[in-house]
């Protein structure tokens, strides 16, 4: 810093001990913070480097050995407590943080934010602008261009509080019991299929599924694909519907309580992703697989797509989204992603196992 200019964040925290992220992310989310916080771990590597987030969120981060330690806290209103919200907050009150930084600008991670003391804080304009978001948060970055890949915007708030940024980095790295778990379920090179996603009108049509699947394997008589989703009575139903309609032993549906490392170790052992706009989708990305998958158009998707030439994306052109009556919703499913024939898919599927390694 030269004499008489303004301190930057990180002038102010260049010999902080202890530094928090909170982040309240779920999987793809929490998958897309992790370089941000590789950037804060070669920035500041004395510092013990503390993650906020959710339950799913927490199961990402502790994959990434840039972070020292994860709290984590129970947001489904139907389960959390009070008590526990109490006992993480204390907590984390008794840390000391010397930095606290809020990537998503929202109310409760900006309040989250305060609450835990950190004596320098810093945000951006992400989220709802309240009168009282200055008082709470001292620093606050601009918001980036929503259609950014999210770890670059993640990326420009580090650099508008005065850190430089290197070549990205996720490094994720499930645990020895994941990997066994994952090598005992998986043959190496298969094929990882995602039929599902978040919000029904992500996904692509089941039958396209099925179609693929069945062109795929009669194409390639090599080719193993392994088929996951959660624990959720509706995605296992559709892994079953796919299974029976694609009938064949080279198609193997995976048990429903894997756990995001062990997701993970299952990826890794893979040499292709397929599926929609997902979480797993940014998971099997960060971990170097090439993807094939399904967007609709809509506000901030070009946010999430995966970028490199090792990914083909589909985007459906979507007349209706966000609409109140949207024509699609009754149906959960989307015509625009149906309208993506399983013949297309399926050429960007064999081109990218055609390509070596």
């Amino acid at each position: 810093m030269s004499p008489g200019s303004t301190p930057t964040f990180k002038d102010l925290t260049v010999t902080a001990r202890k530094v928090l992220v909170v982040d309240f992310g779920f999987l793809g989310d929490s998958v897309q913070l992790i370089p941000a916080l590789w950037e804060l771990r070669r920035h500041q590597p004395q510092s013990e480097l503390h993650v906020l987030t959710s339950r799913v969120g927490g199961e990402v981060l502790r994959m990434a050995p840039c972070v020292d330690r994860v709290w984590d806290l129970e947001l489904m209103p139907d389960r959390r407590t009070l008590r526990e919200q109490l006992r993480v907050l204390r907590g984390l009150r008794r840390e000391h943080f010397d930095a606290a930084f809020n990537f998503s600008g929202s109310d409760r991670t900006i309040f989250w934010t305060w609450f835990t003391g950190a004596r320098q804080r810093a945000t951006n304009t992400w989220g709802r602008p309240h009168f009282w978001t200055r008082w709470l948060i001292p620093h606050i970055a601009p918001q980036p261009d929503p259609d950014l890949p999210v770890a670059q915007q993640h990326e420009r708030m580090l650099r508008t509080l005065g850190f430089e940024c290197g070549a990205r980095r996720y490094e994720l790295s499930p645990d020895a019991a994941a990997r066994k778990r994952a090598d005992s379920l998986v043959p190496p090179g298969a094929v990882h299929l995602s039929i599902n996603a978040a919000k029904p009108l992500k996904e692509w049509p089941l039958e396209h599924s099925i179609e693929l699947g069945r062109r795929l394997l009669a194409r390639s008589p090599e080719c193993r694909i392994v088929a996951s989703g959660s624990a959720q009575p509706r995605e296992q139903q559709r892994l079953r519907q796919l299974a029976d309609a694609v009938d064949n032993s080279r198609l193997q549906v995976l048990p429903s309580d894997l756990s995001i490392p062990q997701l993970a170790a299952v990826l890794q052992r893979c040499r292709l992703h397929i599926g929609p706009d997902s979480g797993v989708m940014n998971l099997a990305a960060a971990l170097g697989l090439p993807t094939v998958s399904f967007f609709r158009d809509q506000p901030g998707y070009k946010s999430w797509l995966p970028a490199g030439t090792a990914h083909r994306t589909f985007i459906g052109q979507c007349h209706c989204v966000d609409h109140g009556h949207a024509p699609c919703l009754p149906s959960e499913r989307a015509a625009c992603l149906a309208a993506i024939p399983p013949e297309t898919a399926l050429s960007a599927v064999l081109e990218l196992l055609s390509h070596p390694g």
